[in-house]
């Protein structure tokens, strides 16, 4: 018998129960549809990080206090306050440093700001002018800003423009005053949207002088990052060499391994963000694949039942020349066309899906959620749908085969 007509018989066969064939690849259906979504929303979500990571520029190195994490024996180490402004000042010293354009340090802290009788609770960043070439900012209205500011402690402010509307709505914001931890601040200017950058929302919080947020609002002298930037981007890994040397004198360390600090640059982030979004979708991945191997039990089930009930049409098809190979290739073709449809439904359901989720998601988060469509999932959906189906056939296909004609057309 050749493989068309072999085909057409089992899809003859697999038709004649339309129900029955459905219920049977539910769980094949659901497996691939759940794949499909947890790779492309994955791969959506990195897509997001990594253009937040991006928009710092790849000039741009982060340092942070405490060891760098490589587990979760790691993050006790993590928040201490290695980095002060002696660390600010001996990196700026370009004895220390070469082809460090500027340093901006950052100190973050979520605190109610009030005008009046509207309220926004939001994040407080403290730093120093240089933050506004980080950020890639600039003033809408007013000022950023100035040295005076952070040499004398002043108590100024200037606001990302979502705040802005939430305290003032559309009226003018400069010259008023907001208060803070009971403490007023005078608004300077107000910050041209931008969005999200990096990890901060620059539309959400209010800038003010770092040495007027260590005093008034997180009463500590130690910073929570400090921003760096090279002068080109082939002077990366010189400035990072650099700064951990800096550092590791300033604080007494010989030990690398025993840094109370880290220092990553945007292609070290990059990497991580897709090291741990790639493992945490192939996790969820094998979770979900784990309903392809119940589908492929119930489609074994199911093949039993049908060669139990076509037992009779075995026994003809047998007594008029067909072999046990034709017996086998019939049924075990059955199962695979049954799984292989199962995963075609399982891809354009999840692509579906996944659409929706990224436009949902998009609306929600206020974020651009970008749809991909997983080609390799695909296929791997596909070749796993087709692999359960051979496999989960072959034991009923056997049974079907080994029957005996006389026997079979006997059969009640």
């Amino acid at each position: 018998m050749r493989l068309s007509d072999r085909i057409k018989a089992s899809y003859r066969g697999l038709r004649t129960n339309m129900s029955r064939t459905m219920l049977t690849i539910l769980g094949i259906v659901i497996g691939i549809t759940a794949i499909i979504i947890v790779v492309s929303i994955g791969q959506g979500a990195q897509d997001l990080i990594l253009s937040q990571i991006q928009g710092l520029g790849s000039r741009t190195i982060i340092i942070e206090p405490g060891r760098e994490p490589h587990g979760p024996a790691d993050f006790s180490e993590m928040y201490t306050d290695s980095l002060k402004q002696r660390e600010l000042d001996a990196l700026m010293n370009s004895a220390n440093v070469q082809g460090l354009e500027y340093v901006a340090p950052m100190v973050i802290q979520v605190v109610p700001v009030n005008y009046e009788n509207e309220i926004s609770r939001t994040n407080i960043l403290g730093s120093s002018v240089e933050i506004a070439n980080v950020l890639d900012i600039y003033a809408d209205d007013g000022d950023l800003l100035r040295e005076d500011d952070i040499r004398n402690h002043t108590s100024v402010a200037v606001l990302g423009s979502e705040v802005k509307i939430k305290l003032f709505g559309e009226s003018d914001a400069v010259g008023e005053r907001i208060k803070m931890n009971g403490r007023s601040y005078m608004v300077i200017g107000t910050i041209h949207p931008k969005g999200q950058v990096g990890f901060l929302d620059v539309d959400h919080m209010v800038l003010i002088p770092y040495t007027t947020a260590q005093q008034y609002i997180t009463g500590t002298s130690h910073f929570g990052a400090l921003f760096a930037r090279a002068i080109d981007e082939d002077s990366v890994p010189r400035v990072v060499r650099d700064i951990e040397l800096t550092l590791r004198e300033l604080h007494g360390i010989d030990d690398p391994d025993k840094d109370d600090f880290h220092a990553t640059t945007q292609a070290d982030a990059m990497e991580t963000v897709g090291v741990i979004t790639g493992a945490l979708t192939a996790l969820l991945s094998s979770v979900a694949a784990i309903s392809l191997v119940v589908g492929g039990i119930g489609i074994m089930n199911i093949m039993l039942v049908s060669v139990a009930e076509r037992t009779r049409e075995i026994g003809l098809r047998k007594a008029l020349g067909a072999t046990n190979t034709d017996i086998l290739a019939h049924f075990l073709l059955e199962s695979v066309i049954l799984t292989v449809f199962g995963g075609i439904i399982g891809i354009l359901m999840g692509s579906l899906l996944s659409f929706l989720a990224s436009l949902v998601l998009t609306k929600v988060l206020g974020r651009a959620w970008s749809f991909t469509f997983p080609i390799s999932a695909a296929l791997l959906g596909l070749g796993v749908s087709a692999s359960v189906g051979l496999i989960f056939g072959i034991y009923p296909a056997k049974k079907a085969s080994r029957k005996s004609p006389i026997e079979a057309l006997r059969y009640e």
